[in-house]
């Protein structure tokens, strides 16, 4: 399983950097879009969607909304950012509430409805980040990386206190503080690199603690999908690292939150 996942993150990350600062426009937007859209494969199947043809006629329908947004220009709009917040507040409640309020977001087209505020506002997220030039896009990479980085080894390290044993049981409250005391020193070192001032600055803090705070619940929203539907990843789209959706979950809640936030930054 390491050697898979060291084979597999070696042509996968020069890849993701190579797509992600290295295109632009309508280029970038079609390679996010493609990321997006193995994504949403994943998602039909924890939707339970089995039927394959099914699958990639809602993987179609998806493929054909986006085009669409980028056709009229809202790829860049910003109401799709707040269609995320309305999204992810909802995300949140039935979180908490698992397995209680199962019954809320159980059917096949309430899960699925649940993918399109997830996985939609999050490329529309990506697109905006990236037009500003991609210092942001880095940014809000570093972050989830990093708030993943600092949950990790302080989970391991100190985690006494479960922060959701329902959904997953393996995070903690100390994680939790581990990964936003990481994020927090990243924007206090962007804060200096980028210049900004005492108001942007402590801007930047505020929004960087609320968006790992979020992408945590990213993480969470996809393991209760797991949980529910009894499988352990999205699929096996990337040995030793388990499905897209797997490498991508915080960050469908944290880029479109950012994105939104930080406009008045960029």
């Amino acid at each position: 399983m390491l050697r898979q996942r060291i084979v597999t993150a070696a042509w996968l990350a020069p890849l993701m950097l190579a797509g992600l600062f290295g295109l632009a426009d309508a280029a970038f937007a079609a390679f996010t879009g493609g990321v997006v859209l193995l994504a949403a494969w994943e998602w039909t199947n924890l939707a339970g969607v089995l039927v394959a043809s099914r699958r990639l006629v809602l993987v179609g329908a998806l493929a054909l909304l986006m085009a669409l947004l980028w056709w009229f220009g809202a790829a860049l709009a910003v109401w799709p950012l707040w269609f995320a917040v309305a999204g992810w507040a909802v995300n949140f409640y039935w979180v908490v509430h698992y397995p209680a309020k199962r019954e809320q977001w159980g059917s096949t087209a309430a899960r699925l409805a649940m993918g399109l505020w997830v996985l939609l506002p999050a490329w529309v997220g990506f697109n905006v980040l990236r037009d500003t030039g991609g210092v942001w896009l880095l940014y809000v990479l570093l972050l989830v990386w990093g708030a993943d980085i600092g949950a990790f080894f302080c989970g391991r390290a100190w985690g006494r206190r479960k922060l959701a044993p329902g959904v997953s049981p393996g995070k903690s409250w100390e994680g939790v503080a581990g990964g936003v005391a990481v994020t927090l020193l990243l924007a206090l070192l962007f804060a200096v690199w980028q210049g900004l001032g005492v108001a942007a600055g402590l801007g930047l803090v505020m929004v960087t603690a609320g968006v790992t705070l979020v992408s945590v619940l990213g993480d969470l929203l996809e393991s209760m999908l797991k949980r529910f539907r009894g499988i352990k990843d999205s699929s096996n789209l990337l040995p030793g690292h388990g499905g897209v959706l797997d490498r991508i979950d915080s960050l469908t809640a944290a880029v479109p939150l950012f994105a939104l936030l930080s406009l008045g930054m960029l």
